[in-house]
């Protein structure tokens, strides 16, 4: 367990170096929500693209992969959608459900394939790229379904459909998977301008993890803060490593997928709690809270895994 740690410090060290850079009078705050926006928009779907276009998929139990990604999370947020009314009973407001919500089902893929290049290298990273292509329409399908109906916006389809196809995570990792399957060239020097920008994103990406973080709220969360916490670094883990193993993955693509259900939440699910009506203070708690928390849950669950990847 002490070397995944430290093979793992690194890249908790840059979200600590976003988090001390945040707080520095002698850079400009207002940088730090052009640089969300240039993460969200152009950074992380160029990630997303250039590793799906070049990505080689022969060796990896696609079918398999699909099945358990999306099946697990599905569950998940459907066992979620059920429990509203225990939450509406427990006094808990449709805007506050809403970042509960999001906090257990979304998932900080910049930190997912930094661990991954670090840990497993080429063919992991390609892993998780693929996993996050496979949920990423779904993940924003349950989060921003629930956002438009509890988020006290508009319920509008058309509203709903609009968040969806211009999504440029989706946009991305279409793309790429498109380019790859159906062996599309691409012009060389576009290619590798494109990989010159993607080569910057899981740095800056991890940075504006720790920028984004909120550490007053989460030094006196409330008590519905820790409820994500438990079911994204706990539940999460256990029910995709479950489904993983059940359907024959083991060794690295195994160790990838429990890594990859351990990682915090993301930061984007913040600026839509914003957007739609959520509760962003909480969401910002909770991100904080399993951000700071994971640190150490992922060498435990790696650890725990390794012993079923060996089987």
């Amino acid at each position: 367990m002490l070397a995944i740690f430290e093979s793992i410090l690194p890249v908790f060290l840059l979200v600590v170096l976003g988090v001390f850079l945040k707080r520095w009078r002698l850079i400009d705050r207002d940088m730090w929500n052009g640089l969300e926006q240039l993460g969200f928009f152009v950074l992380f779907p160029c990630l997303l693209f250039t590793t799906l276009a070049k990505a080689e998929f022969s060796g990896i139990a696609a079918g398999s992969v699909a099945l358990g990604s999306i099946g697990s999370l599905s569950v998940i947020a459907l066992l979620l959608a059920l429990a509203w009314p225990l939450f509406r009973t427990a006094g808990v407001s449709g805007a506050a459900y809403t970042s509960v919500y999001q906090t257990s089902t979304r998932w900080n893929a910049f930190i997912a394939l930094a661990i991954a290049e670090k840990l497993y290298g080429p063919e992991s990273l390609a892993l998780v790229a693929l996993v996050a292509t496979l949920i990423i329409i779904p993940i924003n399908l349950y989060n921003i379904g629930i956002l438009v109906w509890f988020g006290g916006g508009t319920r509008s389809l058309r509203t709903f459909a609009q968040k969806i196809v211009t999504n440029p995570m989706i946009i991305g990792s279409v793309l790429g998977v498109t380019i790859n399957l159906l062996e599309i060239p691409v012009y060389a020097p576009l290619m590798q301008a494109a990989e010159l920008v993607a080569g910057t994103s899981l740095s800056l990406g991890l940075i504006m993890v720790g920028a984004g973080l909120k550490l007053a709220d989460a030094l006196k969360p409330r008590p519905l803060a820790l409820l994500p916490v438990a079911l994204k670094l706990v539940f999460m883990p256990l029910v995709m490593t479950a489904a993983a193993y059940v359907l024959g993955m083991r060794g690295e693509p195994l160790l990838t997928i429990a890594m990859g259900a351990s990682v915090p939440t993301a930061m984007n699910g913040y600026v839509l709690a914003k957007q739609m009506g959520g509760d962003a203070p909480l969401y910002a708690a909770v991100a904080t809270l399993q951000t700071i928390a994971s640190f150490f849950t992922i060498p435990v669950v790696l650890a725990a895994t390794a012993y079923l990847a060996g089987g």
